[in-house]
């Protein structure tokens, strides 16, 4: 989406994440003032959480400091369309495709709720909301964008903790450091996940050893599934607003338009 959901993954996860991965920072700047000695201390303790030399070097060598990161920061719009404005401007658009996703990958959305238990229609929701299936995932620099807001001093701790994070998705052989490309807040993939939450939901479910979030649409799917079962989305049960699934989708974003979109997209792709 083009505004920034810290809730992805959601902040009460990501906050957690990101206090056990961040290493002890020497510095923060609101400029790029010192930003290549504090890199150097990134790497170390990189190296030192375990983290292979060749992945770290690959990550952070020749990364440079990014102010349109931190200008976007700076100026993240508020969300304040209503339900109606919204949901009439993103779900129509979709509706078609969206059918058609459900017919394409049939067999896999099958398999995906016979094992996490979320039906179909609310995962392709999600996928159609966040980058149109794929098609919008962003171009920036995750490693350099995560790293500038890392040395900013706004929210440091978090941001380090995801940097991290990012790196070992690199050391486990997920993505390469060229590949992780997508928004300027380090959002991943075709349903848009931190690092954090790439780390502890990622899954591999093509079975060909990767967790790819950015080419595999049968990863990306299962992910998204594995994302709402680990906050407690209850098989067979309704998701309508005010339902225990509802909170799980607010899990994933915490605007209340927003989830309420996601639920009416999917009621109305479950209705044919």
């Amino acid at each position: 989406m083009a505004f920034f959901r810290l809730t992805l993954p959601a902040l009460a996860l990501s906050a957690a994440l990101a206090v056990s991965a961040a290493p002890v920072f020497a510095a923060c700047s609101d400029t790029a003032a010192g930003f290549d000695d504090w890199l150097v201390t990134i790497k170390q303790d990189a190296l030192a959480q375990g983290i292979s030399r060749q992945a770290v070097d690959s990550a952070l060598s020749g990364l440079s400091y990014d102010p349109k990161v931190i200008k976007a920061d700076r100026n993240q719009s508020h969300f304040k369309q209503s339900f109606e404005q919204f949901s009439g401007r993103m779900i129509p658009p979709r509706m078609k495709r969206a059918r058609n996703m459900l017919n394409q990958h049939a067999s896999t959305l099958s398999r995906i709720e016979q094992q996490y238990g979320v039906p179909a229609e609310v995962v392709v929701a999600i996928w159609g909301l966040e980058t149109d299936f794929g098609a919008v995932k962003g171009n920036a620099s995750t490693l350099r964008s995560l790293a500038t807001l890392a040395f900013d001093c706004r929210r440091s701790a978090f941001f380090t903790g995801q940097l991290i994070d990012a790196l070992r998705i690199i050391d486990r052989g997920d993505l390469s450091a060229a590949q992780m490309r997508g928004g300027l807040h380090g959002e991943l993939g075709q349903t848009q996940f931190l690092p954090s939450s790439y780390v502890a939901f990622a899954v591999d479910f093509d079975g060909n050893g990767r967790r790819d979030l950015l080419g595999s649409s049968a990863d990306v799917l299962a992910s998204t599934a594995n994302y709402l079962r680990g906050y407690g989305w209850q098989p067979g049960q309704p998701w309508t607003e005010g339902t225990g699934n509802f909170q799980v989708i607010k899990a994933w974003n915490k605007s209340q338009v927003y989830s309420q979109t996601v639920a009416e997209f999917a009621r109305r792709l479950a209705e044919g």
